[in-house]
């Protein structure tokens, strides 16, 4: 007989958490039994899913004595930090999308299509890594097994969804001084070169999160990485410019067909006929978007791309279903 899962969604009524609904229904994976938690607040609350209501409840410290084989956390740090330790010591495995298990030396950061292996080293905790990082590494991992990495520079376009509800309400309502509910300037028709908290360095921690996660991911800690993030008056899908330096010399043909045959990357680039990669194009989709490659002629074996991919899909909910697929 088939063996049968049991699921726990975490911070189910939040974005995140009903993206990871919308593509649980999608996938209607087999043999799984689910359960849906939230906060003190939003508990009772009903949801739509898999063609029935389910109610929330709230999360506490007894809320896995039940037994789950899965728990999606998509609850902030403080909910991971508290309730992934307790949920793993009842023989769960956490997927967790906050920051705060990412850089911890015994928990695997995983994007499955680069690192699945690393899946197997974990104690009860799989991190998911930042949404800007996810869709970066797809690419950069097929053309570091072929030409071997140097350097990365980021420079990153990220859309209003990955602040959150209160982000997508700055944005939607237009909202200026005093009214804004989540960023310290206006994103309408604004680019703020400023996401999460700014450190000692002059660096803002988003930026941190992907020098220091692009490093673990390909397993180079000496890997030389900088980056410069900034949010976009955009509802959903990051963009992010990639210029990347490579030990030995490729061919541009060579290039486009490894990232082309390769698993979770859509090829979009045929500039002549204005193809590339946008948010609208990317949005709902689970893929990475690449295009605008080409040689970079100011450094040797240099290249620019360009990808765009959904933040709430691929850079969160659809990225930590997929790490659990490959553990299924």
């Amino acid at each position: 007989m088939e063996k049968k899962y049991k699921l726990a969604i975490v911070g189910a009524t939040g974005l995140v958490g009903r993206t990871a609904l919308k593509v649980l229904e999608e996938k209607n994976l087999p043999n799984f039994e689910y359960k849906l938690f939230c906060s003190k607040k939003s508990a009772g609350t009903k949801l739509t899913f898999m063609g029935k209501e389910y109610i929330t409840y709230e999360l506490t410290e007894n809320s896995f004595d039940e037994g789950f084989d899965f728990a999606i956390f998509s609850a902030g740090g403080e909910t991971s930090k508290k309730y992934a330790p307790i949920a793993a010591s009842k023989g769960c495995i956490v997927i967790d999308n906050s920051s705060y298990w990412r850089m911890h030396e015994d928990v695997p950061l995983v994007v499955p299509e680069v690192n699945p292996e690393d899946i197997k080293k974990n104690t009860g905790i799989i991190a998911n890594p930042n949404c800007s990082t996810i869709q970066a590494v797809v690419p950069l991992k097929v053309l570091d097994d072929k030409y071997k990495i140097k350097r990365i520079v980021y420079s990153t376009y990220q859309a209003v969804s990955g602040a959150g509800k209160n982000g997508l309400e700055d944005l939607v309502s237009k909202a200026s001084y005093p009214d804004l509910k989540k960023f310290p300037h206006p994103i309408y028709n604004n680019c703020l070169p400023h996401i999460d908290v700014f450190t000692e360095d002059g660096y803002t921690k988003e930026e941190h999160k992907m020098i220091d996660e692009t490093r673990k991911i390909l397993g180079k800690s000496n890997l030389k990485v900088t980056a410069t993030t900034v949010r976009v008056p955009v509802e959903n899908c990051h963009g992010e410019s990639i210029n990347v330096e490579f030990e030995n010399d490729f061919d541009l043909t060579e290039v486009k067909n490894l990232l082309k045959n390769s698993e979770g990357i859509v090829l979009y680039d045929d500039p002549e006929n204005n193809v590339y990669p946008l948010a609208s194009v990317a949005n709902g989709r689970d893929e990475v978007f690449v295009g605008r490659i080409r040689r970079d002629y100011s450094q040797p074996n240099t290249l620019n791309f360009w990808c765009v991919a959904d933040n709430i899909r691929k850079g969160a909910a659809t990225n930590a279903i997929q790490i659990m697929e490959k553990m299924i």
